[in-house]
């Protein structure tokens, strides 16, 4: 009967596993696939719950929610520059993410939680120079 139970038990462990939220590492780059100041990868598709980490791989990042790109009833963070951040989402929509030092630059991500559309609220975000033109090309790969 006890090997019976430990059995039971074991399989439902198995089984639990992919129930766990997800954790995707970002990392913060001086130099990556798609030029200088990026976030890699620059577009996360999450599920509810799971977490992003921003790793430091190179000094003088940090990782920002942007202002009016953030789900309603999500919570705004601001890491420190060289800080890993680890954000747990637990609402769905689209967050948008700048590197402060290099946001003009266009170090921006985007992380879409769930299957929610992109809102009319971060299509109207303006964004300082290259930003503008890479959080376009995030969104409509959001919108997609």
């Amino acid at each position: 009967m006890r090997s019976l139970i430990l059995m039971a038990a074991a399989a439902a462990l198995a089984f639990a596993g992919p129930a766990f939220a997800a954790d995707h590492q970002v990392k913060m780059l001086n130099k990556g696939e798609k030029g200088a100041m990026v976030f890699e990868p620059d577009f996360v598709q999450a599920a509810p719950g799971d977490t992003v980490t921003f790793v430091i791989v190179d000094k003088g990042h940090n990782a920002e929610s942007i202002k009016g790109m953030t789900p309603e009833g999500g919570e705004p963070f601001k890491g420190k520059i060289n800080e890993e951040v680890k954000v747990t989402l637990d609402k769905e929509g689209i967050w948008g993410v700048k590197c402060t030092p290099h946001y003009g630059m266009g170090m921006v991500a985007v992380i879409k939680v769930g299957e929610a559309a992109v809102p009319e609220e971060a299509l109207a975000v303006k964004h300082p120079g290259k930003a503008k033109t890479k959080m376009a090309e995030l969104l409509a790969q959001a919108a997609q």
